[in-house]
């Protein structure tokens, strides 16, 4: 018996997310008695598959093959699947980000298990397996039992500490049968010298309040004195003021910073549904009635134009002592 749990790489590095997986992993594998086994796809060097072991990974099997080189979701279930047959994997877990939304799914038809989506904490028992989760956008919470022999769980980013407990984690390869690959690359663009915003501890949006493109800087200067990532909502990016990978919300990316500040931003439940797992939000709009106000741990009532810019005079005095 096993929690299996599958960590990405990026060029072959691991990022904080994966430590979080591996953490949250190694705490259910306690709570069932069992051994935590990392998953890693693609080419990862020894030693830095060693690190998965300091967050209390056992043992981590990694699968190395050219044809997996593009990410394809069919080939990538089955890699899993295999995996997870072979370590006798009563829980797998997974990120809920978009590479574990397409996987999951798959996953749970292909291995005939329950799955719990976007779980935030450690479950609630495990007899019976039940998960604690957001539902309804964020509004309610609901305790989800799991019946199946084997169990799914993605964990929302950025949801659980991660908890170093170094252990010599032994590495084995494994030859998974990965059959036809029907997905081709065709062109790469990386960003660079960016951070990416599903990363980012501290992001700062700005919506329609923000009246224009053209008073973006402030949205971007705020975002690099606190040392984040800038985000909008999904009315700013179809007017094509802010490129569509920076839309947050229920149809653009849900991410789970430790500090959200919304400016000029009022709040749709679609929008709330992206941000509300934030540690901290902090709103600025002119209506003191805007829907962000609930959602929000401190809110400002005042023109996010004006209030900007004593926001980032404020932060340059803090960090300056």
């Amino acid at each position: 018996m096993s929690v299996l749990v599958f960590t990405e790489n990026w060029d072959g590095k691991f990022k904080k997310l994966s430590f979080e997986l591996v953490s949250y992993a190694s705490k259910i594998a306690e709570m069932l008695n069992t051994q935590t086994v990392a998953l890693s796809i693609g080419d990862v060097q020894d030693d830095e598959l060693k690190k998965l072991g300091n967050y209390a990974a056992d043992k981590v099997v990694s699968v190395n093959n050219e044809q997996l080189k593009s990410l394809d979701n069919q080939a990538y279930t089955s890699v899993i699947a295999q995996v997870a047959q072979k370590e006798n994997a009563q829980v797998v877990v997974i990120a809920h980000n978009n590479t574990g939304k397409a996987i999951a799914p798959r996953l749970s038809v292909k291995l005939k298990a329950g799955l719990g989506a976007a779980v935030t904490q450690l479950p609630v028992s495990v007899e019976p397996f039940t998960i604690h989760k957001k539902v309804l956008s964020g509004k309610a919470f609901s305790n989800l039992v799991l019946k199946s022999e084997t169990k799914i769980v993605t964990l929302a980013q950025n949801s659980f500490e991660i908890i170093e407990n170094a252990k010599d984690a032994s590495i084995e390869s494994f030859d998974a049968q990965v059959g036809e690959i029907k997905t081709t690359i065709q062109d790469v663009q990386k960003q660079s010298g960016k951070l990416i915003l599903t990363d980012a501890e501290v992001v700062v949006s700005g919506g329609r309040g923000m009246k224009s493109a053209d008073n973006w800087n402030t949205i971007e200067e705020l975002a690099q004195v606190l040392e984040g990532s800038t985000a909008c909502s999904r009315p700013v990016s179809d007017e094509g003021w802010r490129p569509h990978e920076e839309h947050t919300g229920q149809t653009g990316k849900i991410i789970a910073p430790n500090l959200y500040i919304a400016a000029g931003i009022s709040g749709a439940i679609q929008h709330l549904a992206g941000v509300s797992a934030s540690k901290c939000i902090v709103a600025i709009n002119t209506d003191k009635d805007a829907p962000i106000f609930e959602a929000a741990d401190y809110g400002i009532v005042g023109d996010a134009l004006k209030v900007l810019p004593e926001f980032i005079n404020a932060v340059k005095e803090a960090k300056a002592k």
